[in-house]
Order: C-alpha cells, then structure tokens, then sequence
C-alpha cells in the first residue's frame, strides 16, 4: 500500500508525527511519500527549514519518499496547490492521500467538492460575493453554506476540500482519508514561526527539529523586496498582481517599515493578508503571470528516500511518462529554471549555499 501526504513541514513538529504515527497505525508496512513545498509557502511565507533540512527531518520520522512541489504550484492559492499535489501523487501511483481536517468528514467535504465542480450556481453565487467586495476563501464559502447549508472555514478543511475537488477532476484512483486535526496541532506551528527562539517551543517539536530552530535567524527579506518593487517597470505583469494593486504597493512601499507593515498598509476586504503574502513572494522572485500559467506537470523531482522508498521509486519509474529527476544534470537546468532561481534567491536571504540546487538527492539507508 502506497501512501499520500501532502506538507509543508514549516517547520516539522509533533502533530506531524501525529499524523505519520496515524498513517502506520492505518496502513502497517506501507510505503510512505510526501510532497513538500519548496522554499516558500502556500500563505506566501519564507521557509524556516530549508528543503534539505526538511528532507532530512521527513526521512528521520518514518517517510520513506520526499519529492518537492514546484514554485509554480507551492506559492499560490489552495486550488492551484492542491492541482500540483494531486498531479505528482497520481503519477507516483499512490493509493491513498490522508490529510489533517478538522471536520474529519469525508461525506462532507467530498458533497461540497462535487457542488463547486457541478452546480451551476455555485460560480455565479462566488462571482455576486466578490463583485460586492468579499475576498475569494469568503465568497466560497458563503455559496457552498447557501448550497449546502455547510459551513466550511477552517483551514485545512478547505485544503482537504481542494484535494478532493482536484481527484475528481483529474479522475484520479486515489482515495481520501481524513484524520482529526486538533487545535492543539494547529496552534503549535504558528506559534514556534512566533516564538522561534522561546525554549517554549520544546514541547511542539521532537528534539532534532528543536536543535536547528534554536538557532536560526529570523529572516527578513523586506528589503530585498522593497528593491524589486521599486526596480520593476511592470509591476501588472508579476503574478497576483491584479486590479491596480501595484497603485498601492508603489505608494506605500517607502512609508513602512516592516513587512507587516507594508501588508497591513496595503489590505484590504478583497486583497487578505495571505494573498498579499504570496504577491509579494511572487514580486521578490519576478513570477509572471506567464510562468503562473503554465501548470503542466513537467517532471518530479526527488529530494530523498530511504531504502523502501528508492526500490519504489525504481518500481514505478517504467510506469510514468514524467521524467523523475534525482540528481540535477545540464539537461534538466532549463526545465527547472524557475525553481533553481527562487531556490536562489532563498539562499540569498538566510545566507545559505548559492548552489545548493546541485546537492544529490539525500538517502537515509
């Protein structure tokens, strides 16, 4: 049995282990495989592990395969992530996907899936909210509770949902597994990116990851950015940026001071404070619209096993007509050319090693 998880890992903690332990409990001796976004986040943020640190981490707690999802898919919103996932999953020939949801209701989240792909009233009562100013995750859900009569809110509910909605379309065999999400697990990883340097976080994350949080940085790439914003002729064509936002952001960008401030500053009902995140994400890696628009699944690229998930790598390899790529050769510089520049940039920010996108895959024997 193969199995399906889909994390961010930023950073690992104790309710990941939760879920591995859950997922072994479920499914014993089965082979599992994790994608994880790269060096910036769904919500926009910078990454406080590295890819490789990560890897290693995932590898030390029971994963048996890492693969990365691209910068193309990682940095956007819930529907976009969840396409890549789903898309790399399938090819890797997984049986199930088990994702954290708070609802724990796969009934539920599979109905309100079915009623965004199938209803026709869905996309009309979606664009009506937004045309009276609501912001996207809001408009969603008041046409699925004016459907369905369902309220869907919480966060990983509505990344579950996207998964779903996504093995639909895709008509994809996998099947969807949900396990309880409990505060306590949610809370913990906002709370360690708060409180990074607090010997509280002991009790959110197992010792190894406690060992390379206590003495990280907090890094900070405003600057970076403000230098971006104010160096771009055509801010319009960045991904994101929509609707005159870039008015906005050249107006505020030399009357704040901080990150914070500058997405605060520039929010508004429409634009949240995560979809601004990811704006920016995109403005500091120059990510166009074009780029954006190109969400073929090109390749897979593998950032470590162990000795499980190597043989079942080289099971499926024959099966799969997406080229897998372990170790980066010259050949695989142009297909990996946006992803190579934002790993980059990351480098440049927490001072880390300009060519780490070289590194051989990593393998826990």
């Amino acid at each position: 049995m193969t199995i399906g998880l889909i994390c961010e890992y930023n950073p690992f903690h104790n309710g990941h282990i939760y879920h591995i332990n859950k997922i072994k409990e479920l499914f014993p001796n089965s082979t599992l495989i994790v994608v994880i976004s790269n060096n910036f986040t769904e919500r926009g943020e910078i990454s406080i592990l590295s890819k490789k640190e990560k890897t290693s981490i995932a590898l030390n707690h029971g994963i048996d395969l890492v693969v990365e999802l691209p910068f193309v898919y990682s940095s956007q919103s819930a529907d976009t992530f969840a396409l890549g996932n789903i898309k790399i999953l399938e090819e890797l020939k997984v049986d199930y996907l088990v994702f954290g949801s708070e609802s724990n209701d796969i009934d539920k989240l599979t109905l309100l899936a079915k009623t965004q792909l199938e209803d026709s009233n869905y996309s009309n009562l979606v664009k009506e909210y937004m045309n009276k100013g609501i912001n996207y995750p809001t408009a969603m859900s008041k046409a699925l509770k004016d459907i369905t009569n369902i309220d869907i809110s919480e966060p990983n509910d509505i990344l579950g949902l996207s998964y779903i909605k996504e093995i639909i379309r895709q008509k994809s065999s996998i099947k969807p597994i949900s396990i309880k999400r409990t505060n306590d697990y949610h809370e913990s990883g906002s709370e360690i990116r708060k409180n990074l340097h607090n010997d509280n976080i002991k009790k959110y994350v197992p010792i190894d990851v406690y060992n390379i949080l206590k003495n990280k940085p907090t890094y900070n790439y405003f600057n970076y950015l403000k230098y971006k914003i104010l160096t771009t002729r055509d801010l319009s064509k960045i991904q994101t940026v929509d609707e005159g936002i870039e008015n906005r952001i050249i107006k505020y960008i030399n009357n704040s001071k901080n990150l914070d401030e500058f997405i605060n500053n520039i929010k508004t009902k429409r634009y949240t404070y995560n979809k601004i995140s990811r704006m920016n994400t995109h403005i500091l890696t120059d990510f166009t619209k074009d780029e954006a628009n190109d969400k073929d699944l090109k390749y897979i690229r593998v950032l470590g096993f162990n000795t499980s998930g190597k043989n079942y790598l080289n099971k499926i390899k024959k099966d799969t007509n997406i080229k897998i790529i372990t170790n980066i050769k010259k050949s695989d510089k142009e297909l990996l050319k946006t992803d190579i520049k934002v790993e980059q940039i990351y480098n440049l920010i927490t001072d880390g090693d300009i060519n780490s996108y070289k590194d051989p895959v990593i393998f826990l024997k």
